[in-house]
């Protein structure tokens, strides 16, 4: 174990609502902190380097696997996401709950390498209909883009089972206070045992 902190993945699939949940938890409950991904993708308009992602170039990330600096990481939409060990490894041994918003793949990963100090979070969305919604809704992505997301929802959805806990994220509010009690739960369980 490498401290008393706690990692909590939260998966979803495109459009599933999870950096939007994990950015109330945050407000919500300062304490926390979260693991700031690395990725590949160009970065949207309102993103900043360094806060919500690290923007590297693909040389640049490739390099970063080579020296082992990734704890997990993918290929998902056609782009590479990392979780970089400098972004959890010092919270968690400052016994922080770590939020973790990465795919369902690098949710496995986590729970193989932190069995003891992983939360697994899966946002079910309440339809298809839904995400689609709010994949056009948000507006950052090409059609075509939208399509290779939506193709990638059987994938996903299948991993919802081997998650420890899943939540239809059909109401905003509720959903950011089932995860905020589902992981205060979870470390109380920690601290009994």
């Amino acid at each position: 174990m490498v401290g008393k902190g706690l990692l909590c993945v939260l998966s979803s699939p495109s459009g599933g609502g999870k950096t939007s949940v994990i950015q109330e938890i945050l407000k919500r409950k300062p304490e926390y902190a979260i693991s700031v991904s690395a990725t590949t993708r160009p970065r949207r308009g309102h993103e900043i380097n360094g806060k919500d992602y690290f923007f590297l170039s693909e040389d640049a990330f490739k390099k970063a696997i080579q020296k082992g600096e990734f704890v997990e990481w993918a290929d998902v939409h056609g782009y590479l996401y990392g979780t970089p060990h400098a972004s959890i490894d010092s919270k968690l041994k400052e016994g922080k709950v770590v939020l973790l918003d990465i795919d369902v793949e690098g949710g496995m990963a986590i729970k193989k390498l932190f069995p003891d100090q992983s939360l697994l979070i899966f946002l079910k969305p309440p339809s298809v209909e839904a995400l689609v919604r709010r994949l056009k809704g948000r507006s950052t992505e090409t059609e075509a883009q939208i399509k290779k997301r939506l193709k990638r929802i059987p994938m996903e959805m299948a991993f919802m089972e081997k998650y420890d806990v899943v939540i239809v994220n059909d109401d905003f509010n509720r959903t950011v206070q089932e995860v905020i009690n589902t992981i205060e739960a979870h470390r109380n369980r920690l601290e009994v045992t």
